[in-house]
């Protein structure tokens, strides 16, 4: 919500710098995205009269122009605008000045001619995109008749106001009206505000009965739903004090009908909708749900079909407008209307939410009503409305309002106790006190003995029950004023669980490893969440009702789509040689159950070079044993006291049937490892990429060995080399696993250091040769005591694995 300084003043007079007063909002109400001033910055920016303009010699886009901007003679400027022409005044940037993004504008030559600054449009000066009145949206700006050549632009253009961005919370919809950020204002500084209310004449010879005809068979729908009629009308440009308001707020002008609406939803926060009367048909306005398959075209040109949940305003039969949220392109107001019906309502909040999240549409007027509408000032909006619009377009009211609903406003009673607030807050404030600080809030207080009945107005529908008040009155007394005090009881130092501890030694684990953390989101797409599952049992998607968009429908059941997101949005930026991994939570859910079980995951994902080439060293590739290297030494740190197996896996469709492993604890799968399938990672946009997920949970629970450090021996190592020639589908860890359950009590460590497979052996072998250490803490090692052993070893070989000993 932009809040105007300048508007705000027509209120409440507050004598105070905009950044005091955004500090003074920041404390008390809701957090500020920002204070600014739109000309600040700017320096040197006139208005300018063109006096007459030729074409360039040598461009066939390009004006020669000559400008009046108050001093002795013309200036000389080169324009490419498109709207350009004699007659008009214009914004000019004269030579040394500064425009938007600290842009410096000198004096040159286009294509020859000289130029003497430069003739702007609004964008160039600051204004966003968005607002920019429309037919000057791909040219300059034509300023005003009375523009002076000569004077700064920024008194025209509002940019000498003070624009204070208020990020207002769902609980304070109150304060998305300039109205409501006034009583704010003077609840804060104890300054009286005061409000014009319409004055609204109406025409004597016609009545609404005569126009409109309103059915609303479920009140549930609209609480509130009524209509005017201004006839009669002018449809044109708004004057330029309305088209300032609207754009320091943030809101495009259109013309005079619509920047009324969107006036009166900035002023008092209450949505309305004009129609163009002679489109509608029909004098009969039904307000329903709509029908199945029903479809309308809205304002944004967007034909959407609509839901059985979704509100719509139909002219009897055809819906024209999606209720709080768009209206409908086929009564949209054009410079050929004469006669509006202007509506204003209170809609169903649920049900506009529902329906702002089903149709992508979520505008100023459903954030609104989603959050709560002021029904004290319905019917003053809508007869305020009617008044400008009938003022700025030469039109009439028609007499009377048609209303099919109308919620009465109430207010909110609640007690409370002086006692009670000062228990809470741990202040000494008297009942006299407590009483002013209510009334600077506009709230009526009746004693009854020592209960203080407060009574509330409409406008702060926020407000229900007794800890509502506590928080009004501390923060209207001030956060700062309440004294602090310091914590009494036994003080107990805080620690990690055993669960914290080893999430966050796997997470440094793998750091270590070198891989970097990455945070996805816990929502994904339906397809993206059933992709590299690995539970044993049948698991089941679970999908929001009413996601945020159609990329976050579904609560993902594995880390590693959000991993290869991530990897994609990097290597889509030149970032080739990535390494991630995530720690987080997946959910699963079984078949007939409603919520899902979380389970805490652990996966990592890597692609590109893992080491890059350098003078001592070629580059080395990410591959399938370089992030089994990383998953063995995360499990291998955990301490686990079963053994780990991998075991070639060929069951994840999302993987590279050759080049993937499940993960084994004992006899339990705990994930896998592996590359993602060409083609998965084709739609990744992704080349050769390797990843894998384990169960963090289960290794949370799996037995662990408790980490015992020994001195290291002061005794020789003796090292004996065997090489042997096994079949291919010997497996190298069978083999390891047999050296150690055979080697002794002291092998201390087993490397393979070379592997052949190719000629001068026999076809389906292969040749492999370790290095076998033995050492002992306690003694050097005499050669009988190895021999032993690792003849032991040679034995095994040959008959586990009919080893031929080379």
């Amino acid at each position: 919500m932009k809040v105007s300084k300048n508007w705000l003043n027509e209120y409440l007079t507050l004598d105070i710098e905009p950044k005091v007063i955004a500090e003074k909002i920041a404390r008390t109400a809701v957090e500020i995205d920002s204070v600014k001033r739109p000309s600040e910055g700017l320096k040197k920016i006139v208005v300018g009269y063109v006096d007459s303009l030729v074409p360039h010699p040598d461009s066939d886009h390009l004006s020669v122009c000559q400008v009046d901007v108050g001093e002795e003679e013309l200036i000389q400027i080169v324009c490419g605008a498109p709207n350009i022409a004699a007659g008009q005044k214009v914004i000019v940037a004269l030579p040394n000045s500064r425009i938007a993004d600290n842009v410096k504008i000198k004096r040159g030559k286009m294509r020859g001619q000289a130029s003497e600054g430069m003739i702007c449009a609004l964008q160039e000066i600051g204004f966003s995109e968005s607002v920019v009145p429309k037919e000057f949206v791909e040219g300059i700006y034509v300023m005003p008749e009375d523009a002076v050549p000569g004077e700064p632009v920024f008194d025209y253009l509002g940019m000498n106001d003070d624009i204070i961005d208020i990020d207002v919370t769902p609980n304070r919809a109150d304060m998305l009206s300039m109205r409501g950020v006034a009583h704010e204002l003077s609840a804060d500084y104890d300054v009286p505000a005061t409000f014009k209310h319409p004055d609204l004449k109406e025409t004597s010879d016609e009545k609404i009965e005569d126009y409109i005809s309103l059915a609303l068979p479920d009140k549930t729908l609209a609480p509130t739903y009524s209509m005017r009629v201004i006839k009669d009308l002018t449809v044109k440009a708004s004057p330029m004090w309305l088209q300032i308001r609207l754009w320091n707020a943030g809101v495009r002008p259109i013309n005079n009908v619509v920047d009324v609406t969107n006036y009166m939803l900035m002023d008092y926060g209450q949505p309305l909708h004009a129609f163009d009367y002679n489109k509608l048909g029909s004098k009969d306005i039904l307000v329903r749900t709509a029908n199945a398959g029903e479809k309308i075209t809205t304002l944004d040109t967007e034909e959407r079909e609509l839901k059985d949940s979704d509100i719509v305003i139909t002219n009897g039969d055809k819906a024209i407008a999606i209720a709080g949220t768009m209206g409908g392109e086929s009564t949209q107001i054009t410079n050929e209307t004469v006669t509006v019906a202007l509506e204003s309502a209170v809609f169903n909040n649920s049900m506009v939410r529902k329906t702002a999240r089903s149709q992508g549409i979520h505008s100023e007027a459903s954030m609104r009503f989603e959050r709560g509408i002021n029904v004290a000032t319905v019917q003053e909006s809508l007869d305020a409305a009617a008044e400008l619009i009938a003022e700025l377009g030469d039109g009439t009211v028609v007499t009377g309002t048609a209303s099919a609903s109308r919620l009465e406003a109430e207010s909110t009673f609640v007690d409370t106790t002086t006692t009670h607030l000062n228990n809470v807050m741990g202040t000494e404030l008297s009942e006299t006190q407590i009483t002013k600080l209510f009334q600077q809030l506009g709230f009526t207080v009746t004693t009854r003995g020592s209960v203080l009945n407060v009574e509330v107005p409409a406008r702060r529908w926020d407000i229900s029950i007794e800890a509502d008040l506590v928080e009004e009155i501390a923060r209207i007394y001030g956060y700062d004023n309440i004294p602090s005090t310091l914590p009494t009881g036994e003080m107990t130092p805080g620690k990690y669980t055993y669960k914290q501890k080893l999430i966050r030694q796997a997470r440094h684990i793998l750091e270590s490893a070198g891989l970097s953390e990455a945070i996805s989101y816990g929502l994904t797409t339906e397809e993206k969440a059933g992709k590299f599952i690995f539970e044993e049992k049948d698991v089941y998607t679970t999908n929001l009702m009413f996601p945020m968009s159609s990329e976050r429908t579904t609560v993902r059941m594995n880390l590693i789509s959000g991993l290869l997101d991530d990897l994609s949005y990097n290597e889509a930026r030149k970032s080739d040689n990535i390494a991630f991994y995530e720690q987080g939570r997946v959910f699963f859910r079984s078949e007939g159950e409603d919520r899902p079980v979380e389970i805490e995951h652990i996966a990592g994902a890597m692609t590109g070079l893992f080491k890059l080439a350098n003078w001592q060293s070629d580059k080395q590739p990410v591959d399938f044993f370089m992030i089994k290297g990383v998953v063995e030494q995360l499990l291998t740190q955990l301490q686990l006291t079963d053994d780990v197996t991998y075991v070639a896996s060929e069951s994840h469709e999302d993987m590279h049937p050759g080049r993937t492993a499940d993960v084994y604890l004992k006899d339990e799968l705990i994930g896998f490892v592996g590359q993602v399938h060409p083609n998965a990672a084709k739609e990744f946009n992704l080349k050769e990429t390797y990843v894998f997920e384990l169960d963090l949970q289960k290794l949370v629970d799996a037995k662990k060995e408790e980490r015992l450090f020994e001195p290291i021996s002061k005794f020789p190592a003796v090292t004996r080399d065997v090489a042997l020639m096994v079949a291919n589908e010997s497996a190298n860890s069978d083999i390891e696993t047999l050296i150690k359950n055979q080697g002794g009590k002291h092998l201390i460590d087993i490397h393979l250091f070379d592997l052949y497979q190719g000629s001068h052996i026999e076809s389906g072998m292969k040749s492999l040769a370790y290095t076998l250490t033995y050492q002992d803490t306690a003694k050097t090692l005499v050669e009988e005591d190895v021999t032993k052993d690792f003849n032991r070893v040679i034995e095994a070989l040959k008959e586990t694995f009919k080893a031929d000993i080379r």
